[in-house]
């Protein structure tokens, strides 16, 4: 971890962070003040954000630094493709100055369907723009007046005019290893989703400089029903893992096997049999369930493999996703509510 984040991966004596993912489903922003407040007393360190169909990445956090002044905020991610250099480091400076050392920015290439389908933004060579963009944004926060030439665009004569005094540390949403070694090299920490515990302890983790961050985007759900929560969870894992960019980091994670109806049936065009080809041990491997106890522990694997930072993505299949967040949170004032 470089010196540039006030408010590191790790809590007090080195014990990992609990963050809550935003937008909390089914709970409008506008209603969410009394819950984010609830959260944080139930144990709860960080809110992150992320960009794709709901919010947008900022206008979340901004209201969470106001309403828990003393929680860690981060996005999970900002795509690179979407907001011009300049853009996004103006947006991260604004930020980290807004709430010093309390912000972490986190980018990634996203993928195809969002950067291109959905933006009009041609997709191309994500690894070297997202390593560009950690190039320019380090210049960009250290003060610095940057004119350069980088392999995938050119910036002139840009300087922040507020330049934080904590900038922001820095953090790359990786899949596979030249993404991860990248990250580990030039950022101060990963972003990981839609892995398993033992993905984590077996495969990922050697590819992460031992003193880089890690923050486990960690889906969860406490649906007493483990059929009905198969069922839901098979059409978001199909949504997810038939994208280019997720196909090609499961088969790296092992799961070809497993996998390969699921995108044999999709390729085809048979979206209901891409869905019903998903196995089970796939949802249990991606998505930890059951009762709260089962997931606190579910969720304590992530810690135990590596995470310093867990992200609790609550989601709902037959309870509240805030009720979720309840169920889970990791402190010692959810026990005395209990």
């Amino acid at each position: 971890m470089t010196e540039s984040s006030g408010m590191d991966g790790r809590g007090a004596a080195g014990a990992a962070r609990y963050g809550v993912h935003l937008p909390v489903l089914d709970v409008p922003l506008s209603a969410s003040r009394e819950l984010f407040v609830e959260l944080s007393e139930l144990g709860y360190t960080d809110f992150w954000s992320a960009e794709a169909d709901t919010t947008d990445g900022i206008i979340p956090l901004a209201l969470t630094s106001c309403w828990v002044p003393t929680a860690r905020l981060g996005t999970a991610i900002l795509p690179v493709f979407t907001r011009g250099p300049a853009l996004l480091a103006t947006t991260a400076a604004t930020f980290a100055e807004a709430a010093p050392g309390r912000f972490a920015l986190g980018i990634g290439a996203s993928s195809k369907p969002i950067v291109e389908g959905w933006n009009g933004i041609p997709f191309t060579e994500p690894y070297r723009h997202t390593r560009d963009m950690v190039r320019f944004l380090r210049q960009a926060f250290a003060g610095e007046r940057v004119d350069a030439a980088f392999d995938t665009f050119t910036v002139r004569g840009f300087r922040l005019g507020v330049v934080p005094q904590v900038p922001p540390a820095l953090l790359v949403a990786a899949l596979r290893p030249g993404m991860l070694r990248m990250a580990s090299r030039e950022a101060d920490g990963v972003i990981l989703n839609w892995l398993s515990a033992d993905d984590l302890r077996d495969t990922v983790r050697a590819e992460v400089g031992p003193d880089r961050e890690i923050v486990c985007k960690v889906f969860v759900s406490t649906n007493p029903d483990p059929d009905r929560l198969r069922t839901d969870a098979r059409r978001m894992i199909a949504a997810y893992l038939n994208v280019e960019v997720y196909a090609a980091y499961q088969r790296w994670l092992g799961r070809e096997k497993l996998l390969t109806p699921m995108w044999d049936a999709w390729a085809a065009g048979d979206r209901r049999g891409a869905v019903a080809a998903i196995p089970d041990e796939v949802v249990d491997q991606l998505i930890v369930h059951g009762t709260p106890e089962q997931c606190r522990a579910g969720i304590q694997r992530y810690v135990d493999a590596g995470a310093t930072t867990v992200v609790i993505v609550g989601i709902g299949w037959g309870d509240p996703a805030d009720e979720v967040m309840r169920a889970v949170a990791p402190g010692a004032a959810r026990q005395a509510r209990t």
